[in-house]
């Protein structure tokens, strides 16, 4: 189920010859959790929450994405078809590209994080060995050049390097939380004065919107599965075990030291430039795997460009969000992704598990509309609400991310109801 695999049968089911055993998807979708944004924003919530609210957040934060993961997992284990196929017939030909736009931008939104991060390994890298201060704005730019050329020629040989560099970075992560309380001791209260102040459902939903988007895509890989009791447990298995201990790996040197950047956390614990070095090979696989996502996206919306124009321009693209202090604006990123992905697995979903349960997966993406308006509107409606929830206008559940879900439910369900109403009518 490596990148190569993932190319394949991107526009007919999967044939039963090719799936596998649902432990290799929890095994995947468990190394997602495992980065340096899960770090940044784990830190992030663990400074106002304290360790146990966070730890809290975290679980349920895991167990939200659990149940979307089983329900786009089940859809695709049905159908055996990609997730942009599964968008394409609930939302249209060009309502589809209009999804896969917003999804290329969000990966670009990531590049320029990881880019970020990339750039301050860099820099505290140059002063940890030379003594030297550099400048973040040149790092930023010679790096998004350099991810983007390197995710050109060779995606194949980063993709294999990501396995070497996640047990690398959790031994890291561990290093620092075990050196954190060697020399501080176990901090569990939040700090008096955190950053950004957060309340136990903005955090929730900021967790939820760090992890969306796989489980938006989640197809892609679950349609390998061999079965739906497998992929569930899959589900059960990962996002709540994986995003839990990533929080305590996260708030317990956060705390501690009242930081959240892992870059100075390593210089002070004396790990020096063989972790920092680490530190900058994880997140060159990570931004380059952003890269190649978008480029998939973009490939299928613009067919006549080469794809290989779309990875240069995400890096360019990424580089400029990096320059423009989107690290600094990380949380309110990942609370807006809660508010626009999760609508879209909604309503696919919904649809696969309706109108296309018992329908021919070949068919049932042959001879497309160009915009599914009720979808697009239904999409366009829930963000909305989303919004409006994030600024305490109205809100269901105080989780922003949960909300933009249970509306887009809510509506696209009456919205088949009166479909159908008027079909019947009709007859």
């Amino acid at each position: 189920m490596a990148s190569s695999r993932l190319e394949e049968y991107s526009n007919a089911p999967v044939p039963g010859h090719r799936l596998v055993p649902g432990w290799r998807l929890a095994l995947i979708v468990a190394t997602f959790s495992i980065s340096l944004p899960t770090f940044l924003s784990s830190a992030s919530i663990a400074l106002p929450l304290g360790l146990y609210s966070a730890l809290l957040a975290a679980l349920v934060a895991g167990v939200v994405l659990s149940v979307g993961g089983c329900l786009t997992s089940i859809v695709s284990v049905h159908s055996r078809l990609t997730t942009y196929l599964l968008v394409q017939r609930s939302f249209g030909m060009t309502g589809a590209a209009l999804v896969n736009l917003v999804i290329a931008l969000v990966h670009f939104g990531w590049f320029g994080v990881n880019v970020s991060f990339f750039a301050g390994a860099m820099v505290a890298a140059v002063h940890d060995i030379y003594g030297l201060d550099a400048n973040f704005d040149v790092f930023v730019v010679a790096g998004s050049l350099l991810i983007a050329v390197s995710t050109i020629f060779g995606f194949r040989t980063l993709d294999r390097l990501a396995w070497v560099a996640i047990p690398l970075l959790s031994a890291i992560l561990i290093g620092v939380c075990a050196m954190a309380v060697q020399r501080h001791g176990l901090v569990v209260e939040p700090v008096p004065h955190p950053p950004m102040a957060m309340s136990f459902g903005t955090a929730v939903s900021a967790i939820v919107g760090g992890n969306i988007l796989v489980i938006a895509a989640m197809p892609d890989l679950s349609r390998y599965v061999r079965t739906t009791g497998q992929a569930v447990q899959s589900m059960a298995l990962s996002l709540p075990v994986a995003l839990t201990l990533m929080m305590l790996v996260s708030a317990i040197p956060a705390l501690a030291m009242g930081e959240t950047d892992i870059m100075r956390m390593i210089v002070a614990f004396g790990f020096g430039a063989p972790a920092l070095a680490m530190l900058v090979l994880s997140i060159w696989t990570l931004n380059a795997a952003n890269l190649y996502s978008a480029s998939l996206s973009l490939s299928a919306t613009f067919p006549a460009i080469r794809p290989w124009i779309f990875t240069i321009v995400g890096g360019v693209a990424g580089g400029a969000l990096a320059l423009a202090g989107i690290i600094n604006a990380f949380v309110p990123f990942l609370l807006l992704l809660g508010m626009i992905i999760p609508p879209i697995a909604a309503i696919y979903v919904i649809d696969g598990l309706t109108i296309f349960r018992r329908a021919d997966a070949a068919e049932s993406i042959r001879n497309l509309p160009p915009v599914r308006w009720p979808a697009v509107a239904v999409w366009i409606g829930s963000v909305a609400v989303a919004l409006l929830a994030d600024r305490g206008v109205v809100t269901l559940t105080t989780v922003p991310a949960l909300d933009a879900s249970l509306v887009a439910t809510g509506a696209y369900l009456l919205v088949r109801r009166l479909q159908l109403r008027g079909k019947s009518a009709l007859a």
